[in-house]
């Protein structure tokens, strides 16, 4: 609820809008009475509370774990979902930013940080990333790559918050070229695989959370996705890159990973490269039948931007860091598993 706007405010009414029983002890000049009122020193009174509310606006930034990359002539891994509210940024799949979460002080929020996919054998597709969720948010794991098995057995990757990259052979056109489909309002597609000369089949690049995953072409193998750049730590960083698809032969380059932690796709016997850790960066593609594996997916990451006058504290089991940027303290929560909370004063 929200004090009176004119008239009369009593005690009672000030100790329902914090929380307490109406009959509770306080005093105009106890901390959480000021902090309601915005009034931090000096002079106060019950009209200072005229309008005030018990809740703040929370801006937010939710990135979910990457998806992994296919093993074998593999599809980059598509971007962990990527959802803000910071204002004047975007969320993935170019939306506009979201509205911020309203936050009662006090009450304890879910809080989860989803892990990227694990590291993809040959001859297995890739996997979908966790989701990471914050109280009513949640942002859905990277896609995984497609791959291939002995035979030319298409291995089909997986749709998330950005699609995983695909795959294609001639000798089994009933195989699907096309990437997997991104999560409306997080992330993009994942790029379509090719075929050359009938021998060549170089693979698409995963999905990022700010642009469609890359399209083999000529023998090139697809590069990943660029995630979304965001301001909100006081530096502009990417984060939410797709992996890049993995090429057959030396002669044809592999796919780079998007910009926001993508991987690297690899040729030959090389692995894929990694997405990078709290980015939520898909893993790069491998090509080989016998040794290279497809890169894992990188971990996601919760970003909170608390207004002046307020801070977050987090149970413990979760990572995190602080930063002040303006009036604002800005948390960075790099890990944290389904039991875990943030409350905030």
């Amino acid at each position: 609820m929200t004090l009176p706007s004119s008239g009369t405010i009593s005690m009672n009414d000030v100790n329902v809008e914090l929380g307490n029983s109406g009959t509770a002890q306080i005093g105009l000049n106890d901390a959480a009475v000021r902090s309601l009122f915005q009034v931090p020193s000096g002079q106060i009174s019950l009209t200072d509370g005229y309008g005030k509310s018990n809740t703040f606006s929370l801006e937010y930034i939710v990135i979910a774990g990457g998806g992994s990359a296919g093993g074998s002539t593999g599809g980059g891994g598509g971007a962990g979902g990527y959802r803000s509210s910071i204002s004047g940024e975007s969320s993935g799949g170019g939306a506009s930013a979201e509205s911020a979460l309203t936050i009662t002080p006090g009450t304890a929020y879910t809080l989860t940080v989803g892990a990227g996919a694990a590291t993809t054998p040959t001859q297995t597709a890739g996997s979908q990333g966790s989701s990471s969720t914050l109280a009513s948010i949640t942002s859905v794991g990277g896609g995984g790559g497609a791959g291939n098995s002995t035979g030319y057995v298409h291995l089909a990757g997986t749709s998330g918050g950005s699609g995983g990259g695909g795959v294609r052979f001639y000798f089994n056109t009933p195989a699907p070229p096309n990437g997997y489909a991104g999560t409306t309002g997080q992330g993009y597609n994942g790029g379509s695989g090719g075929v050359i000369n009938n021998i060549v089949y170089p693979a698409g690049g995963g999905g990022g959370a700010g642009a469609v995953g890359g399209d083999s072409s000529n023998g090139y193998s697809g590069s990943g996705g660029d995630g979304v750049q965001s301001s909100v730590t006081g530096t502009a960083t990417y984060r939410g890159g797709g992996g890049g698809g993995a090429a057959q032969s030396y002669g044809n380059p592999v796919g780079a990973g998007g910009a926001g932690g993508g991987g690297a796709g690899a040729v030959v016997v090389a692995n894929g490269t990694p997405g990078t850790a709290n980015t939520g960066g898909g893993g790069g593609g491998s090509y080989n039948y016998s040794g290279g594996t497809g890169g894992a997916g990188g971990s996601g990451v919760i970003i909170l931007k608390v207004p002046s006058g307020h801070s977050a504290s987090f149970s413990a089991g979760v990572t995190s860091s602080s930063a002040t940027v303006g009036s604002n303290t800005v948390y960075t929560v790099t890990a944290a598993g389904a039991s875990d909370t943030v409350t905030f004063s």
